[in-house]
């Protein structure tokens, strides 16, 4: 059964785009959301792309699935 707390890993290759969030742990989603948000703020380097936690970057497992108008929108193209 899938746990209802979504977590997050950063692959240790991508460690180096990421201090002060240990790698190849499993951690809540959450958690390293809000550590990299804090860095990102006071970090002089924006983030690249429209996520904090790129998916090349991180493996994830478990929450709930999303139900809604933003299930699956990583997969439309934006709109202009």
């Amino acid at each position: 059964m899938e746990g209802l707390i979504r977590e997050a890993r950063l692959r240790p290759e991508y460690a180096a785009f990421y201090p002060g969030v240990q790698p190849d742990v499993w951690l809540p989603a959450t958690t390293i959301g809000q550590q990299l948000l804090l860095w990102h703020l006071t970090a002089p380097a924006t983030p690249q792309g429209e996520r904090l936690m790129a998916d090349g970057h991180f493996e994830f497992r478990g929450g709930r699935k999303r139900t809604g108008p933003w299930t699956d929108t990583r997969d439309r193209p934006r709109a202009t």
